[in-house]
């Protein structure tokens, strides 16, 4: 069934009631909403020629057009592909041309570079700015009934990596958001028509898979005037909105907990903060208890199980009676519904409650594979599970305390980044014979980059230069952080980088460059 039916039923049922809201200021109502998605749909397939199934990318900052142009896709049976704003234009290219978009629509600060990089693509047939009349053109057409779409039919290409670092195409279908917003009722919060979202995280990822339990119930979407996170900005949204939720990164749980007002702020209006996408530490977690309230949930999924792997209700942040409260809100909470999952080892044999393996999961919730790419759908899904790379322990009572990551993903300020990727980037520099990088704790941002590199011969390194190299390549939140030289890198018998004894290393001694470059 198609996701467009969210809207329809909305619009149908409380056709008046605000829908987008450009900060303080509404700007649609749900009926004008769902005629926009109806003509938008229509003007894709009438204009373009685009057919069910095809897919449009969305390289965006946060902005009002973002909801109308994923409804007007799906309205046409389409296919959108949203992308990290923050990436670089040779990242957006790629995507593109991975992923045959054959349309691409833009905010202006992303439309020179992407247009650049992407003069080659012969599937795209054009790249459109949001904010220009040839988008306006495009609501024109009569509108049109939502294109017919089966449960299993590609609903979102979500560009994930693995530990190559290549970006692989999750194909998320509609099953997939239909289970996520069933186990976001079950299992994160309840939702009614007088609550708000706002998307102070890249609506490309979480945030933006959040508007579907919020579109169900006619619930206001709120896109800051910024199109991004600011503390100030979020607490002022405040004083307009109520019944407030949004989904956020642990880094923006810090700063918004280390606002000087905070405190003073308006709190009977925030209702939820779910939080994910990277380690939140308990310190840290008590004191945005502290100063929020019980009004914090946390959840973990993955680009293959979207927001849906586990929970950790707002009731257990709070249960400090609980002898295991500690280890509880160490955690990363229980299954969710329409959720099983299980700790394996390396032959996927189940281990017992306190073993140490990889979190396999399968249910509804799971993508059936990746965008043309047999292989890797093939080891990711195999036997019937997601084998997610994650590390963990499963107590008796189901709760799911993640300890590493088998993929070396580092996660700073709730972004992905990918090791090979930086790496492959400074090794372009002709100067550098090897180069491993990590990540290690950072008090702000969750992690921070550091690359370990060997130079060729006696060549003197400029890391300037390195950032230079990394920064026309890769986008610039992937960059590292801070360097240190060494003299050779330590492996095994078999050539291994042994990534734990660089990581020691680097406890032991801390002393690495930090460059001038901030997230």
């Amino acid at each position: 069934m198609n996701l467009a039916q969210l809207l329809v039923r909305a619009a149908s049922s409380r056709g008046e009631r605000a829908a987008i809201a450009h900060g303080p200021n509404i700007l649609a109502t749900y009926r004008t909403l769902a005629r926009r998605a109806a003509c938008l749909g229509s003007g894709l397939r009438e204009r373009f020629g685009l057919m069910p199934g095809e897919r449009v990318a969305l390289a965006m900052k946060n902005c009002p057009a973002y909801l109308e142009l994923l409804y007007g896709c799906w309205w046409a049976g389409l296919v959108p592909v949203p992308m990290n704003a923050k990436l670089h234009p040779k990242e957006f290219a790629h995507m593109l041309g991975k992923s045959g978009a054959r349309l691409c629509f833009v905010t202006a600060d992303l439309a020179s570079g992407i247009e650049g990089e992407s003069a080659g693509l012969e599937e795209l047939l054009e790249i459109i700015d949001v904010g220009t009349p040839l988008y306006d053109r495009l609501f024109q057409s009569d509108p049109m009934r939502p294109a017919d779409r089966a449960f299993d039919d590609l609903a979102w290409l979500f560009f994930t990596s693995g530990t190559t670092g290549r970006p692989k195409g999750a194909m998320i279908t509609h099953r997939n958001l239909w289970t996520m917003t069933s186990c976001y009722f079950a299992d994160v919060d309840a939702v009614g028509p007088d609550n708000s979202i706002v998307y102070a995280a890249p609506m490309s990822h979480g945030a933006g898979l959040y508007n579907l339990p919020y579109m169900s119930q006619a619930a206001l979407h709120v896109i800051p005037e910024s199109g991004g996170f600011d503390p100030e900005e979020f607490f002022r949204l405040m004083a307009s909105h109520r019944g407030i939720g949004a989904f956020f990164a642990p880094t923006m749980i810090k700063r918004l907990i280390a606002y000087p007002q905070a405190r003073a702020a308006p709190l009977e209006r925030l209702n939820t903060l779910v939080y994910g996408g990277g380690p939140m530490y308990v310190a840290d977690l008590k004191q945005a208890l502290d100063t929020l309230g019980n009004r914090l949930v946390q959840i973990y999924g993955q680009g293959e199980s979207p927001m849906c792997i586990t929970s950790l209700p707002r009731g257990l942040h709070v249960d400090t009676d609980h002898p295991n409260y500690e280890a509880r809100l160490a955690s990363v909470g229980r299954a969710q519904m329409l959720v099983e999952l299980c700790i394996a080892d390396e032959e996927d044999r189940r281990l017992p409650p306190g073993e140490i393996g990889e979190v396999l999961v399968r249910g509804p919730s799971v993508v059936p594979g990746y965008w043309q790419d047999a292989e890797a759908s093939a080891k990711t899904l195999r036997g019937g599970w997601l084998h997610t790379g994650d590390i963990a322990s499963l107590d008796h009572d189901g709760f799911l305390t993640l300890k590493d990551r088998s993929k070396d993903v580092i996660i700073s300020g709730g972004s992905n980044i990918y090791p090979r990727e930086v790496e492959e980037a400074l090794l372009v520099h002709p100067d550098v014979a090897e180069v491993s990088v990590v990540g290690r704790p950072h008090p702000e941002w969750g992690e921070e980059v550091v690359a370990v590199v060997v130079a060729r011969g006696a060549a003197a390194l400029s890391e300037s230069d390195l950032d230079r190299l990394c920064l026309e390549r890769i986008a610039r939140f992937k960059r590292p952080r801070r360097y240190r030289f060494v003299e050779a890198l330590p492996k095994n018998n078999y050539g291994k980088i042994l990534k734990t004894e660089l990581r020691a290393l680097l406890d032991a001694d801390p002393a690495a460059s930090e460059t001038s470059a901030t997230p």
